[in-house]
């Protein structure tokens, strides 16, 4: 009794909307979620805008999903404490700020644009051909070109998650084949081995194939810069019912259970001197939004005692008609988008021929 008691005191220290649930039922609110006309006995399922077979199968781990209250779609993190059930709900701040960086990166995106043109047209026609030094130097710039593009990029598109975009009838195992073909192509360059198992069979529905793209390169992305040389990236595409999971599990060096139960909103964390790796988790933000414009939801788990796994999933659509959701920003100037995208990743002999 005294260790629920803790519990529950610990939830009314966190400063955002949430509740503890079990059995599919709210059974403690905070002071953040009391305007919320939520109340001890509420159904979760009703709340429910996506995600519900996912939290119907949730068992650890970290889940996001989307919830509709008092009228409102909200984000949600869900996270099992005991045998508890502990959801927090985005703030309306967090869209403020979220706005706010989008506004910044449209403001820094014309300098940079402007410098990546004045380097274009005097590198490397003014320098000597066959240093090596030099040459190094190149691929250093055009690296740092490419990471500062796709920070300005995630910065845009996590700002603007109310912009619209349309999604068209695909084959979306091969939207999703494609792109890891070209993933195993260049992640080797990492010594990285990519395992894609997907779906033959073609399966026409509703996606927005360059928001979902940009979600997989960031999955992508991050397993990487967790991976040693040598690791592998094993990922699966399946389909239950009417959804689609697709699965990213790497075999690097896991989680850590405090910042697993913080994954998805610790884009606005404080600067600190934490493992550069995690960067601010705005590719973090791009997922969330892909998963839920398609009807889903992401989990991130660690089914093995070694690496993290984290799978979207997607609700086949197949009525043809138009949905608007998120604009995904190109600002890669006509370079390869996937070099932008595992910018952080890659190495510099990636990069050698790019100015």
């Amino acid at each position: 009794m005294n260790e629920l008691k803790e519990i529950y005191e610990l939830l009314d220290l966190i400063d955002r909307p949430g509740f503890f649930a079990k059995e599919g039922r709210i059974v403690k609110l905070n002071q953040a979620a009391q305007g919320l006309f939520l109340s001890p006995g509420n159904d979760i399922d009703p709340l429910l805008s996506t995600g519900a077979e996912d939290y119907a199968a949730f068992r650890g781990g970290c889940l996001y999903l989307q919830l509709t209250v008092a009228g409102q779609a909200r984000g949600a993190s869900v996270t099992r404490v005991e045998d508890l059930d502990l959801f927090l709900l985005e703030q309306e701040t967090d869209a403020v700020e979220l706005h706010a960086m989008a506004l910044a990166a449209k403001e820094l995106r014309n300098p940079l644009s402007s410098m990546i043109a004045i380097v274009d047209n005097l590198l490397p026609k003014s320098l000597p051909e066959g240093d090596e030094k030099i040459g190094e130097l190149l691929a250093r710039m055009s690296k740092s070109l490419y990471q500062m593009q796709r920070i300005l990029g995630n910065m845009s598109d996590a700002g603007g998650w109310s912009s619209l975009s349309h999604q068209q009838i695909r084959n979306i195992p091969r939207v999703f084949g494609e792109i890891f073909e070209k993933a195993a192509a260049l992640l080797c360059c990492s010594g990285i081995q990519i395992c894609y198992q997907g779906i033959q069979e073609p399966i026409l529905g509703l996606i927005d194939d360059q928001q979902m793209e940009r979600a997989v390169w960031n999955i992508l992305s991050n397993a990487a810069k967790f991976m040693p040389d040598g690791g592998v990236i094993h990922a699966t595409l399946t389909q239950q019912g009417r959804y689609l999971h697709l699965s990213v599990q790497d075999s690097g060096t896991g989680i850590a259970q405090n910042v697993l139960s913080s994954v998805f909103t610790r884009y606005m964390r404080p600067l600190t001197l934490e493992d550069p790796r995690f960067g601010i988790g705005l590719g973090m933000v791009l997922v969330q939004t892909a998963a839920i414009a398609h009807g889903g939801a992401v989990l991130i788990d660690q089914p093995s005692p070694t690496g993290t796994r984290v799978t979207i999933t997607m609700k086949i659509d197949q009525s043809g008609t138009p949905q608007f959701h998120s604009l995904v920003t190109d600002l890669s100037g006509g370079r390869d988008a996937a070099l932008i995208e595992l910018s952080d990743c890659l190495p510099l002999s990636a990069y050698q021929n790019e100015l």
